[in-house]
């Protein structure tokens, strides 16, 4: 039953993907994006406080953390304090700061423990600043921690954990302070990228924005880059931008892959994928040991000892399949049908797979995971 169950997910999933059409016609936006405009990360250190004794315990780094905050205000605390921290942990704090943010605009952050805190559930976060990879500060972060997971401890040592209690997130819980100059309003050329490389996609796409605005408007660089010539002035490049991101441009047929998770047994083969002429067969051997307790009993008067003796059975089964012929040249699900015949399981598909790229027959890129 397990069996063929398998063999179902497998047939069900490898179907599905080779029911795609060698190419398609998508919007230029859902292909990649314009150089230079893109998100940046940014990171901040601080101290969450507030928490019901489920903070760090006593780290020297979270006492110089408190220390800090409390300089701030003009407060120092004496030599030797400890200022209580089992209410208090010291965090990580990252954001994605999107492309075009302005001053005031708000950001969604994460806020991740980095000692010993057993939870950050009713913690609230000190003023924090989020800093980019210049080092410069973009902006500053606060606010109650939304924590979706949780954890009780017994006295005895014993703790139950649901989920991840020592990461959370506050929404809009930034504010940002600085944005990120892109220059694309002042770029002599506006050039945009494809997310995967490929020199006929990359025509396509010149060929089309030049179909719309005009011979020589686009040029293709390479097999990601496309060069589009555009006039000054922030108002009319986005005007720009924004015809040429929604024209449709047929994608060409992606190169023949197979990916194999070696882990998880999970195969996608897309409809690219060509056999050559094979024979295949796939056997199994199944080593069993039975062990087994007799005790043995002396004859009468002899002046033995009753002992427990084990006894090991080893045995092999070898599953023995028929060899099926693969045809050359055959699509998809002749490929799915020609493994089903033999019961194939996910792990044995992965081993086929494997034998026929190494015999040459598998006419496709195999990317083991």
């Amino acid at each position: 039953m397990i069996r063929h169950l398998a063999r179902s997910l497998i047939t069900a999933l490898i179907a599905t993907v080779g029911l795609a059409a060698p190419a398609s016609a998508d919007r230029i936006k859902d292909l990649g994006g314009f150089q230079g405009i893109r998100a940046n990360q940014l990171t901040g250190y601080g101290v969450v406080v507030g928490l019901p004794g489920t903070g760090d315990d006593n780290l020297e780094y979270t006492v110089q953390s408190l220390k800090a905050v409390a300089s701030r205000f003009g407060l120092q605390l004496p030599p030797g304090a400890n200022p209580g921290m089992k209410n208090a942990a010291v965090v990580m704090i990252t954001a994605e700061l999107p492309p075009f943010a302005k001053p005031g605009q708000r950001l969604d952050i994460t806020v991740a423990s980095m000692g010993k805190a057993k939870s950050l559930r009713g913690g609230s976060l000190v003023l924090t600043p989020l800093l980019g990879a210049d080092n410069q500060i973009y902006a500053m972060a606060q606010g109650n921690l939304a924590v979706g997971g949780l954890g009780a401890e017994g006295a005895d040592g014993s703790r139950i954990v649901v989920n991840v209690p020592s990461t959370g997130r506050i929404p809009e819980g930034a504010t940002v302070e600085r944005a990120v100059a892109t220059g694309f309003d002042s770029a002599p050329m506006l050039t945009f990228n494809l997310a995967r490389s490929d020199f006929t996609t990359a025509q396509n796409v010149a060929q089309a924005i030049n179909a719309k605005l005009g011979f020589g408007t686009a040029q293709a660089v390479d097999g990601v880059s496309v060069a589009v010539r555009a006039p000054p002035g922030a108002d009319v490049r986005a005007t720009l931008m924004s015809t040429i991101e929604n024209l449709d441009v047929t994608s060409a047929e992606p190169p023949a892959k197979v990916i194999v998770n070696a882990r998880t047994g999970t195969v996608v083969i897309n409809s690219a994928v060509r056999v050559g002429p094979a024979a295949v067969t796939h056997g199994k051997l199944t080593v069993r040991i039975d062990e087994n307790q007799r005790i043995s009993q002396p004859a009468p008067f002899s002046q033995g000892q009753t002992a427990l003796e084990k006894k090991s059975n080893v045995s092999i089964e070898e599953e023995k399949k028929p060899m099926f012929l693969i045809n050359p040249g055959p699509r998809l699900a002749d490929i799915v049908k020609a493994v089903n015949a033999i019961g194939a399981s996910p792990a044995d598909l992965v081993a086929i797979l494997e034998a026929l790229k190494e015999a040459g027959s598998l006419k496709a890129e195999l990317i083991v995971l």
